[in-house]
């Protein structure tokens, strides 16, 4: 294992692992708290997120992000092609950034006609080599998101099976208790585990919470494919971080009180924020911070989060949060005691190595 923080780089394989199909979760627990949770600190144990109250102190900070998932996936035609089509983020000027399938069929100036809303069209503005389009829309605002209410529809990660498409239930299990801001592809799966009831419940504690926006992209499913993490790009997600939420946490940090990261999406965008000095500070725009081991996380005290993919960018970010070898053994120990994994599962709470 070679070490970027020397000079070398970090094999792909390093970060790779065995994991039976059958503990890829297909729905949620119910309720949501009853979800199993492994606190990995100086050893392992066995909660659940039900207990976070007992688990967290009081004047610890929660960061949560409090995206919206929108329905990305679209049918769409030009002409008698047929192309699919998964929005990946809003740009600066309005547009969208999105990802076709048989994006070689597609040239800069073609119509796209999508289904199951009249009238609804984007023309094509650009393209980039690895299957991604600029998508300039006929309507904005509201009557965007009523004709992308109509033609869209969840896009689901690929190892949760619909065969038939997302269900209605799934239009509830797949958005947090947070969600207030329309933008996100997929969901920031922490904020799954939250209810009202356990926020309540944690407030009642002394657990005080401050909101960033991060519009989760299609980028999130996307594999390292080199054999090394040198030249691997994170596709750049939009996210805010207001002055009123840098204020309680830069005062929380100052007064010796931790932060707690709710979610992979909230710890990257506050690195992304904090400075060398540790101060974090007002962000408004796009972010494709790749946090791997050899680079050093100084914006949050603990992360709560859950089973990653084997090989995927956010193993490797819990790998740089809390330690390689000690992230192995807590998925070694996950995968023998059964703890489900991916959007739909289990969590973990992470104290910073």
């Amino acid at each position: 294992m070679s070490d970027p923080a020397s000079g070398g780089w970090l094999h792909t394989a390093d970060f790779d692992f065995a994991l039976p199909t059958g503990l890829i979760a297909q729905h949620p627990a119910v309720p949501r708290e009853a979800a199993r949770l492994l606190c990995v600190d100086g050893g392992l144990s066995d909660r659940r997120v039900g207990d976070l109250p007992e688990l967290l102190r009081a004047g610890d900070l929660l960061v949560a992000n409090d995206t919206r998932v929108i329905p990305a996936q679209l049918r769409a035609r030009r002409g008698a092609a047929r192309i699919g089509i998964t929005l990946d983020r809003p740009l600066a000027d309005g547009s969208w950034h999105a990802l076709a399938r048989n994006a070689r069929r597609l040239r800069v100036g073609d119509i796209l006609a999508f289904d199951g809303c009249d009238g609804f069209a984007a023309e094509v503005a650009g393209r980039d080599g690895d299957g991604g389009v600029t998508l300039v829309f006929d309507r904005a605002g509201e009557a965007f998101s009523q004709a992308l209410a109509q033609a869209g529809a969840l896009a689901l990660p690929p190892y949760i099976a619909r065969p038939e498409g997302p269900t209605a239930q799934d239009q509830a299990d797949y958005q947090t208790v947070f969600a207030a801001h329309d933008g996100a592809v997929a969901a920031p799966t922490a904020g799954l585990h939250f209810t009202q009831a356990l926020l309540a419940r944690l407030a009642a504690c002394g657990v005080s919470r401050v909101m960033l926006t991060l519009h989760v992209g299609a980028g999130t499913f996307l594999p390292v494919r080199g054999e090394t993490l040198t030249g691997h790009r994170i596709h750049a997600e939009h996210g805010v971080l207001d002055a009123a939420a840098c204020a309680a946490i830069n005062a929380a940090r100052s007064a010796g009180r931790r932060i707690v990261a709710v979610g992979t999406t909230s710890l990257r965008l506050l690195e992304t924020a904090t400075g060398a000095d540790g101060e974090t500070r007002p962000f408004a725009g796009e972010t494709d911070i790749f946090i791997h081991p050899g680079r050093l996380v100084r914006s949050a005290d603990l992360l709560l989060t859950n089973f990653h993919l084997p090989r995927s960018t956010l193993f490797m970010l819990v790998c740089a949060f809390a330690g390689t070898v000690r992230m192995q053994a807590a998925y070694a120990h996950a995968v023998a005691s059964g703890y489900r994994f991916y959007s739909y599962g289990d969590a973990t709470l992470l104290t910073r190595a």
